[in-house]
């Protein structure tokens, strides 16, 4: 499953696709204020873009993102004023573990952490959520900021899971593009709240088939 870019998508630089994520999720009441941060690189890069510490995911612009080299966690920019999100090594572990991932979006997504705090997974009802998630992983509860969190999510997604949840605390969706990323952090909300709303009437959902998704050219 390719993520190629959409005529429909903003193209350029990856801080203004970035930027418009945050703006994205906030308006779609993913995430509250701070709840989150995102990054970015060219395939194959060893440095990326990930937002500053603090920023605010609605009202990010170029100045939102300082630039990481990947490999060794170094700010590249020398006059930056800014310091990185404190999850920066959720974003350099999850790029050093999948040398396929271009984007990443971490949010804090109110139905998914609810869901986590019930000890209910989350289910794909329905054919977008399994095309594009695929599936869903959860990594342990460790304090934000920590570096195990990034050490158990790059663990999570290393066999070529997209969706990871970091139990109590939100998500990490990636992807090869910023609009794949985004995509798969809308649908896997989504799938939450439809997971939520049945539970929510005494039922389950149940599994979808999956085995369509072996099919050459299957889309959603």
């Amino acid at each position: 499953m390719s993520g190629r870019a959409s005529r429909h998508y903003p193209t350029g630089d990856l801080r203004d696709q970035l930027a418009h994520v945050g703006q994205a999720v906030v308006q779609a009441g993913l995430v509250v204020g701070s709840g989150g941060n995102l990054s970015a690189r060219a395939p194959g890069a060893d440095e990326c873009w990930v937002t500053a510490a603090g920023t605010w995911l609605e009202r990010l612009d170029r100045g939102s993102f300082v630039r990481i080299r990947i490999s060794d966690g170094a700010a590249l920019d020398s006059n930056a004023k800014a310091a990185p999100s404190s999850e920066l090594a959720l974003h350099l572990a999850t790029y050093r573990a999948r040398p396929d991932v271009n984007a990443v979006v971490h949010l804090h997504p109110q139905t998914v952490l609810l869901l986590d705090a019930i000890g209910e997974p989350i289910r794909l009802a329905t054919t977008d959520h399994a095309f594009y998630l695929r599936r869903v992983a959860t990594t342990p509860f460790v304090p934000p900021g920590r570096p195990e969190v990034g050490t158990l999510a790059a663990e999570a997604c290393a066999d070529g899971t997209d969706c990871v949840v970091l139990s109590r605390h939100g998500c990490s969706v990636v992807a090869d593009t910023v609009e794949l990323a985004h995509k798969r952090a809308f649908y896997l909300e989504e799938a939450a709240r439809l997971t939520y709303r049945a539970l929510a009437i005494g039922r389950t959902l149940e599994p979808l088939p999956t085995d369509w998704l072996t099919t050459p050219g299957a889309t959603a």
